[in-house]
């Protein structure tokens, strides 16, 4: 495990609720990655995202008015302002990683470290997930090839 003064690098688990993180442990042999994802702490998440109860209609004759709507899109606004910093922070954290990881003579990737990744995304977010975890991987590494 670690020392007591061993330095972690460790996502904020409140800016994202799906942002897979990583941390890195700096060892005399250099930088050893934890291959699975942390689990975020999902109650503090969870607070960022339900902001109110979400009424969807039951069919035309239970519309959403046009305050609901209004109230709906701002909420999309919020959301997405969320989305787009967590989505910063982790390319930052990434990008740090990726640094010292080839500093140090290592590989600019984990594979099994980013299957499990992409596999979370998918039994989180169904068919879109890998495409959206695939695009965070990249984002944070660069393309491959």
């Amino acid at each position: 495990m670690n020392a007591p003064d061993t330095p972690r690098l460790n996502h904020d688990a409140a800016t994202s609720s799906t942002a897979a993180t990583t941390s890195t442990t700096a060892t005399a042999s250099g930088p050893t990655d934890e291959h699975q994802p942390n689990q975020p702490d999902t109650d503090s998440a969870q607070a960022l995202v339900e902001q109110f109860d979400v009424r969807t209609p039951t069919g035309t004759d239970d519309p959403l008015s046009d305050s609901e709507i209004q109230r709906y899109r701002q909420e999309i606004d919020r959301m997405n302002r969320i989305i787009l910093e967590a989505v910063k922070r982790r390319t930052e954290i990434a990008h740090a990683i990726g640094k010292t990881r080839m500093s140090s003579g290592g590989t600019r990737l984990v594979h099994t470290r980013e299957i499990a990744i992409i596999n979370q995304f998918r039994e989180e977010l169904g068919e879109e997930g890998p495409a959206i975890a695939q695009a965070l991987l990249r984002m944070g590494r660069g393309k491959l090839g």
